[in-house]
């Protein structure tokens, strides 16, 4: 089975095609996911500027991540259940939709960044949770993330305006 069957053997389901059939869910769908990940980024956002030295320097970096990873964490559950909601009612055109794509390998690379820095400088916190600036690794996997989500963003807005495989 390759990948396009399956996108639409997903298409065909009840749940796509009610989704795909309504005047409604799709748009209630959709503007869930966009807050979901306009809290998301929002969230992010404020740990990468301190992280840069841009904007909480008076705040510990654990006190800001405490305050704000659950609810980043929460909006990222519903953004990814919107998201898939949306995807299964067109898989098929999703599938070949280059800038939906791109929005895939750079919430891929989001989150590769996000592990190197948990797995590397995140470990060694409690030795610069006050400094400024931050250590080099922080900074750099703060800008990172901040160039991936925006791009993230610039994809997903991007999708909906490309016809399938083409830009």
């Amino acid at each position: 089975m390759t990948i396009l069957d399956l996108c639409t053997r997903l298409e065909a389901t009840g749940v796509a095609t009610a989704i795909a059939e309504s005047d409604w869910m799709f748009p209630t769908i959709e503007t869930v996911h966009v807050l979901a990940l306009t809290l998301v980024i929002g969230s992010i956002a404020m740990l990468d500027l301190r992280l840069l030295g841009v904007s909480s320097r008076n705040l510990r970096v654990m006190q800001l991540s405490d305050e704000t990873l659950p609810w980043t964490w929460m909006a990222f559950v519903v953004a990814a259940i919107t998201g898939t909601l949306m995807f299964v009612s067109a898989a098929t055109k999703y599938y070949g939709n280059v800038p939906f794509r791109i929005k895939m390998v750079l919430l891929v690379l989001a989150g590769l960044n996000m592990a190197v820095f948990h797995l590397g400088a995140w470990k060694a916190v409690h030795h610069w949770n006050t400094a400024l600036p931050t250590p080099r690794a922080a900074r750099v996997a703060g800008g990172l993330s901040l160039l991936f989500w925006i791009a993230v963003v610039v994809a997903g807005r991007w999708v909906g305006f490309v016809s399938q495989g083409g830009f």
